[in-house]
């Protein structure tokens, strides 16, 4: 089985419900750049009180600190039976150095998992999206109706859209992707780790035909 994976694809392309149904089925670690930051910050681990001066600050976290918190998160134990690493890397040195870290602590990676999606579903997707302010469950206006409009059915908090969730800012967001994150395909894939797949066929078939891959 593959099991050190990197899941990469276009902001609204279903990553994150993807990583959830890989977890729980594969028994892997999910690790989100985000979960990681607070994780390290609630540990306060070194790098995690330098990324807090630099957050506290508004600044971006440098890439050297995000590497090296990404080197000390693969480092540990529950990574034995592999990862799914979800937002990392995005940028082709960030890329580089993932290659030199795995390769330094055992942990190489085994396949790249990119979900494909048309830009006018993207947008669908984004623009129809809410989210939980109390527990952060994710719903759609179309595809994933609560119970209760406006209303968790999992905690009864109340849903709402977030400020970039709209057309024009995901438009800014893919613009960063296709600058800054999609050259990473063509570093995968001359590597021989790259597997695309089309997230348009749903996320039960997504996942079935994702899982599949993987356990071959």
């Amino acid at each position: 089985m593959k099991k050190n994976i990197i899941l990469m694809g276009p902001p609204g392309a279903g990553k994150g419900t993807l990583a959830k149904q890989l977890k729980d089925a594969l028994h892997l670690v999910h690790i989100s750049t985000g979960d990681m930051f607070r994780d390290a910050i609630k540990a306060q681990t070194e790098l995690g009180k330098l990324a807090q001066s630099y957050i506290d600050h508004g600044d971006l976290v440098p890439d050297e600190v995000t590497i090296g918190l990404v080197k000390e998160r693969l480092s540990q134990k529950d990574c034995e039976a592999g990862f799914l690493l979800d937002g990392f890397p995005r940028t082709l040195p960030q890329a580089e150095a993932l290659s030199e870290i795995a390769k330094s602590i055992s942990r190489e990676i085994d396949v790249v998992v990119n979900l494909d999606c048309d830009v006018d579903e993207l947008v669908r997707r984004i623009s129809g999206r809410r989210v939980c302010k109390n527990c952060g469950a994710p719903y759609h206006v179309i595809t994933m109706k609560p119970k209760v409009e406006g209303v968790c059915d999992l905690c009864g908090g109340p849903l709402y859209q977030r400020k970039d969730d709209n057309e024009d800012a995901l438009k800014v967001r893919l613009t960063h992707y296709e600058e800054e994150t999609k050259p990473l395909l063509d570093y995968y894939q001359k590597l021989g780790l790259l597997a695309s797949f089309n997230s348009l066929v749903g996320k039960e078939n997504l996942f079935d035909e994702v899982s599949s891959f993987l356990k071959k």
